[in-house]
């Protein structure tokens, strides 16, 4: 804590008393250097003298409740006991408790208890807020952003790009086979597995990008500004990125596993509005996991036509170049693309 006095005595007298009942004391000799001490962090309780020079305890108190509006910074003000408008005065900038000089020990350090003991309450309050806040956009397990957030975003990039004529991708990543490597593994080798899946998906992604945690084995990308060979290009990435990874399991031996991968487009004949996006790639998602998983699907125009691993595995293929498979009404691929850009053309 900190006591800021100019009358030397004064200012020793309160801060051994303090320090004599277990406190870490520093002391200062104006207003202003309480001020300058108060903004270097590391203050839990400032005692200031209403009269002091450069700076009055009365202004140090304004300015340091102005200072301190995000969090909770104890000011008690030491004054005489028949100056009773100094403490109306200050309890209207914000002060929150006085001393009377002459000060009785056992009264300092009650209210100073009483004002700390409000701070740990209140310091709590902030963090369990903070906590709360995160996981109402986050999930705990992964890190990436819950399904909350990401419904809000998907809005937005849609919006976007109907107004800006854009290209935009949504992928859905599943994780093949979790509910078996829960079951032989444990629960704790699953959310390993998780966690894995989520961080090569992050990383494989681009910082514009929207990632979130979409259910209990599956991911969710938003792609805004991409077509369909960029899209395909990332999807790929992250199942050869799945692939070639591998997951802690137990202290002898690591997890492979598979993922399959969802792909829907906009703009595209069937694509109007978000929840038709959503629809789409879901229905992707389904389709790969019926042709057996470990691949990855695009949906466009009503036609499945993408899949680098069909009826094989995923050893099998990682040494092999994806084929693409195009329907009738699917047009030819447009474009490349890189980790940072996937325009449309």
């Amino acid at each position: 804590m900190l006591v800021a006095d100019d009358d030397r005595i004064e200012r020793r007298v309160l801060a051994e008393t303090l320090e004599g009942n277990g406190y870490h004391v520093e002391t200062c000799d104006d207003g202003q250097a309480a001020v300058e001490r108060v903004g270097q962090g590391g203050i839990d309780l400032v005692l200031l003298d209403v009269l002091m020079p450069r700076l009055s305890g009365l202004e140090a108190c304004r300015l340091l409740k102005a200072m301190t509006t995000e969090s909770f910074l104890p000011v008690l003000l030491v004054t005489v006991k028949t100056d009773t408008a100094s403490r109306v005065e200050g309890l209207k900038l914000g002060a929150d408790d006085y001393v009377c000089k002459p000060f009785e020990e056992a009264e300092l350090v009650a209210r100073v208890e009483a004002m700390l003991r409000i701070k740990r309450l209140h310091d709590q309050v902030v963090e369990a807020r903070t906590r709360l806040e995160r996981l109402s956009v986050y999930d705990e397990l992964t890190g990436l952003h819950n399904y909350r957030y990401l419904s809000s975003r998907l809005g937005e990039e849609f919006k976007r790009a109907e107004r800006y004529h854009d290209p935009l991708a949504c992928v859905i990543v599943d994780i093949d086979h979790l509910t078996q490597i829960n079951e032989q593994g444990g629960r704790g080798v699953g959310d390993s597995v998780i966690r894995g899946v989520a961080d090569v998906v992050r990383r494989t992604l681009r910082e514009v990008d929207v990632v979130a945690r979409f259910g209990g084995d599956e991911f969710l990308a938003v792609l805004p500004s991409t077509h369909f060979a960029g899209s395909v290009t990332a999807a790929e990435r992250i199942w050869r990125g799945v692939a070639e990874r591998q997951f802690l399991g137990d202290l002898d031996r690591g997890v492979s596993v598979s993922v399959s991968v969802g792909v829907a487009l906009y703009p595209s004949r069937d694509v109007k509005t978000k929840e038709s996006l959503l629809r789409a790639a879901d229905t992707a998602i389904l389709q790969a996991k019926r042709d057996g998983g470990n691949r990855i699907c695009v949906f466009q125009q009503q036609g499945y036509v993408y899949t680098p691993a069909e009826g094989a595995s995923v050893r099998g293929v990682l040494g092999n170049e994806p084929r693409i498979r195009r329907g009738a009404s699917e047009p030819p691929s447009r474009g490349g693309s890189t980790p940072t850009s996937r325009g449309g053309s």
